[in-house]
């Protein structure tokens, strides 16, 4: 790195060095270092110290400096180490450019005493620079006429290293239309040079790009490129050419005129004027084409200027040629074709095959109807054709073949219901949007007889006074047939059925076309109330249907019976006898004239009127009772014998009457058994009470469930006041408001026969009315119900008596029945017989009180009354309930009934519970008045088999 050599020669150097040994005496040695440039600051070139033969500690001393001929300071002295370093960048290139030998000469000066010394630094070069080219794209113009073997300069690269780390050598891309030639200059440059190795044709490649690589010989290499785009000049030596020798497009068929349908594109390997095109419809295009395109000569854009119908053409093809403006011209041809995309343009069209033909009503289903079938001009999915009915119509579709389709029947057929259809078909296409279009069938449905006649009602009521004349029209019944001609035509008749072992066609007749019923007899309302008609009403189809209604003729009663005195009977003769005590008081009981009416209703309603007496001031006689009361005391001036004539009618229209005559005998020293009878009384004080106690316990009972039964119908009839329900307050349409009626006890002490009424219910209800009697005669723990009195629901009656009945609520019913007749229904103080009370009439006087009776009837003769009395209101209330026959009687003297109320007061506790009566419906009808049995006895006994 260091070497040494003595200096001679140089002058200027020669002439410093006599200027220094003029001044001092130093011996002079040079000193060369060899670094590489571009050295780091810091690095130790040598140790200047050492190599000058000083001390380190001398250095410092005797002030060792650099002076060096460039103007940056490249080198510095380590005072502390006498070490050469590196103080700046050094790059060879900048400071000896291309020479050869880079030497930078320093000059070391030392004091005390005074020496300089050369030294001298060879940098060495590094390969730190790649070539570069002035350049970096070099454009060549070359026409694609040229021949083979052509050369054309390039610009060499330059490379600031030297020697091996200089431009060493050049390299081109391979290719294979040209290829790289490197000269040598006489000043030893190396220039590249492009020759060309095969021929160009500028229509396959205009523009070529080569790159040119120039490489240093140093290590590593390093290299610099340079882009050569050789650009290759036209002639017209190409025709015209198109991208595809076939143009495929598709237009719909709406396509308005100027829409674009496909643009053909030829080109043209030249360039310029012979690169340009004009496009044309090809020699023998048809006028049809020419009518419906158009050919854009500059772009050519094929567009549509006629009008388009897929349905008329669905292709069009044709010719079209491109021409070039080169010398010659130069032209090209292609070919055109366009399809017409078909859209929905056209409705789907429903043909009838076979004209409809009627069905009948019990055709099976899948019954073909009729014949159709379906065509859509438009193709594909446009084309394509779905074929429905209408919902709504018990018919569908049933494809055959192709397009062509069955009307069949999809569910049973009912003429009653449609005589006829007009089916709608609808044809829908799969075209979007989809085109519908529909067409209607009639279908006409043929009627059999499948519906049997039918009556408004399953039973009809009708009401027929007894005396009817033979002959007369009573009502007339109709049904209808839903069928249609013979089918529907009826004829009605009397079913073969019997009333009392008598064919009921012996009562009655009926029109077979109008169904007008007629009696053939006169009615008796006493023998016959009801009568129950079959109907038959029947078609003439085939097979023909029938069905039944009955009708209920109810007999309604007239006033065609004279009352029938029961007591006094006849048995005893026509006059009765009575004896009494002359020492009777005013109110005494002489005797009770009891009498029934075989009439109903208002017909058998009774009054008892005092027609003719010996002494009229002494006796009077009960307007409803009958019973004989004297009006003052029996004075001593009497007669002893006195004869009273009772005349006795009912309430009918006319009013039929009877009298019947009493004689009475007053006699001295006849005492009333009363005393004996209060003395029993008083010894069983204790059982009578307990009796009243449960009177009063079984009327408390009712009261609370007659309230709670109320509260529950007010509910229910509020839920179902916009119904129509069961549940109502009944009210007659003329206003006539019905009070309900609380119950009463009526309590008779005088006289012999001792007895309690209890009286309780409304006027339209089934209320009852029931007598209890102590006989003197028989045991005290004995109680005799005399009879249930039933109620009837005659307004106008009601409407009469309703001034004289206090008010009270409404009553609610919760199952109403329609009797056929309601003479049963009327309240306790409007019932005919023996314990009936009720208001006045005008002009009936003051009722007698009671008194005793002298001469009590034996049980015999009480129970041949109560038999009477019972049968005698049995024929007024038969319409609802059943007769009563001597087997059904009860044992009045043993229990006492309440009205309304579960309990049953028995007074023999020995005695078993009676049997529960049977239905009303099981009872057959008689004609003579028999022992009946009244609702109390039956509600008697079926309490009692309930505890």
């Amino acid at each position: 790195m260091k070497r040494f050599k003595c200096i001679g020669g140089c002058t200027w150097w020669a002439l410093c060095v006599i200027s220094i040994l003029l001044l001092w005496r130093t011996a002079e040695c040079q000193i060369r270092y060899t670094i590489p440039e571009e050295l780091k600051e810091g690095s130790v070139v040598g140790n200047i110290a050492k190599d000058l033969g000083l001390e380190v500690s001398a250095i410092s001393s005797r002030n060792l400096g650099i002076a060096s001929e460039s103007s940056k300071r490249y080198f510095t002295v380590d005072l502390a180490k006498g070490e050469l370093v590196v103080n700046d960048r050094i790059d060879r290139e900048t400071l000896c450019g291309q020479t050869a030998a880079c030497l930078l000469p320093l000059q070391i000066v030392i004091e005390n005493p005074l020496q300089q010394h050369r030294v001298e630094v060879e940098i060495q070069d590094i390969n730190d620079n790649a070539p570069q080219f002035h350049k970096k794209e070099i454009q060549l113009r070359i026409a694609e006429s040229i021949a083979p073997g052509a050369r054309f300069p390039l610009e060499n690269a330059d490379d600031p290293d030297v020697g091996s780390n200089s431009l060493n050598s050049y390299t081109l891309n391979k290719n294979e239309h040209f290829r790289l030639n490197v000269k040598t200059l006489n000043d030893g440059r190396k220039v590249p040079e492009l020759i060309l190795e095969k021929s160009l044709d500028r229509e396959k490649q205009a523009v070529y790009r080569l790159t040119l690589k120039a490489l240093d010989g140093g290590s590593p290499v390093k290299s610099g490129t340079a882009l050569i785009q050789v650009n290759v000049q036209d002639i017209n030596d190409n025709e015209p050419k198109f991208g595809q020798p076939l143009y495929k497009a598709t237009v719909k068929e709406s396509a308005g005129s100027g829409q674009s349908v496909v643009t053909i594109m030829a080109t043209d390997m030249d360039e310029g004027v012979n690169g340009e095109v004009e496009y044309f419809f090809g020699e023998h295009t048809s006028e049809s084409v020419k009518g419906a395109f158009d050919v854009d000569s500059q772009t050519g854009e094929v567009t549509v200027i006629g009008k388009l119908d897929y349905e008329d053409v669905k292709m069009y093809t044709f010719d079209v040629s491109a021409k070039d403006k080169g010398h010659p011209e130069l032209e090209g041809h292609s070919s055109v074709q366009i399809d017409i995309i078909d859209e929905n343009d056209n409705e789907p069209e429903i043909k009838l095959t076979s004209l409809p033909r009627p069905v009948s009503e019990n055709a099976t289903i899948g019954t073909a109807v009729a014949l159709l079938n379906v065509k859509d001009r438009d193709s594909g999915d446009n084309g394509k054709v779905k074929l429905s009915v209408a919902p709504g119509y018990p018919f569908k579709l049933k494809p055959s073949f192709d397009d062509h389709y069955s009307l069949v029947t999809d569910s049973l057929l009912d003429r009653e219901v449609n005589s006829e259809y007009d089916v709608k078909i609808i044809a829908t296409d799969l075209g979007s949007p989809p085109l519908t279009t529909s067409k209607t069938v009639n279908v006409k449905i043929l009627d059999i007889n499948d519906n049997r006649p039918e009556f408004m009602h399953a039973s009809y009521d009708v009401y027929v006074r007894e005396n009817n004349p033979p002959g007369a029209s009573l009502f007339s019944v109709s049904a209808t047939d839903k069928d249609e001609n013979k089918n529907s035509l009826l004829t009605y008749s009397i079913a073969d059925t019997k009333f009392q072992d008598i064919p009921t066609s012996s009562y009655f007749y009926i029109n077979a076309e109008n169904g007008t019923i007629y009696s053939m007899n006169s009615f008796d309302y006493e023998k016959f109330k009801l009568f129950q008609i079959v109907v038959q009403a029947k078609d003439q189809g085939s097979p023909s249907l029938s069905s039944n209604a009955t009708i209920n003729v109810f007999i309604l009663d007239q006033n065609d019976n004279v009352p029938t005195v029961i007591y006094p009977s006849a048995s005893m003769g026509s006059v009765s006898h009575q004896r009494m005590p002359r020492s009777a008081k005013m109110g005494h009981l002489v005797t009770k004239v009891t009498a029934v009416d075989a009439d109903s209703g208002h017909n058998a309603w009774i009054s008892y009127r005092l027609a003719e007496a010996t002494d009229s001031s002494l006796f009077a006689v009960n307007l409803y009772t009958g019973e004989v009361r004297t009006k003052r005391s029996v004075s001593e001036q009497d007669d002893a014998s006195q004869r009273l004539l009772i005349e006795i009618k009912d309430n009918g229209e006319p009013v039929q009457s009877t009298t019947v005559t009493v004689d009475i005998l007053i006699e001295d020293g006849l005492h009333e058994p009363i005393s004996d009878f209060r003395q029993k009384v008083t010894e069983k004080d204790k059982k009578n009470g307990k009796i009243t106690f449960y009177l009063i316990l079984s009327l408390a009972s009712v009261s609370v469930l007659s309230l709670l039964t109320l509260f529950i119908l007010l509910i229910k009839c509020a839920r179902n006041s916009r119904g129509n329900t069961g549940c109502c307050i009944r009210r007659d349409s003329d206003g006539y408001k019905n009070p309900n009626r609380n119950l009463q006890i009526q309590l008779n002490t005088d006289g012999p026969i001792k007895y309690v009424e209890v009286l309780g219910g409304d006027m339209m209800s089934q209320s009852q009315s029931f007598g209890s009697y102590l006989s003197p005669m028989s045991e005290f723990s004995d109680l005799t119900l005399v009879k249930p009195s039933s109620t009837l629901d005659f307004k106008d009656t009601l409407r009469g008596l309703d001034a004289s009945l206090p008010d009270s609520a409404w009553t609610f019913e919760c199952q109403q029945q329609k009797p056929p007749n309601n003479d049963w229904r009327l309240p306790p103080n409007q019932r005919p017989g023996p314990s009936g009370a009720g208001p006045l009439p005008e002009g009936a006087g003051v009722v007698a009180g009671t008194g005793p009776w002298p001469n009590p009837p034996t049980e015999a003769e009480q129970l041949q009354a109560l038999m009477a009395g019972a049968n005698a209101v049995s024929e007024a209330t038969a319409t609802m309930g059943p007769r009563y026959n001597a087997q059904y009687v009860p044992d009045y003297r043993q229990n006492v009934y309440i009205p309304g109320s579960t309990a049953t007061l028995t007074a023999n506790p020995q005695q078993p519970p009676q049997q529960a009566l049977p239905p009303p419906q099981a009872m057959p009808p008689t004609d003579a008045p028999k022992a009946a049995q009244t609702p109390a006895s039956k509600k008697k006994s079926t309490k009692k088999d309930k505890k």
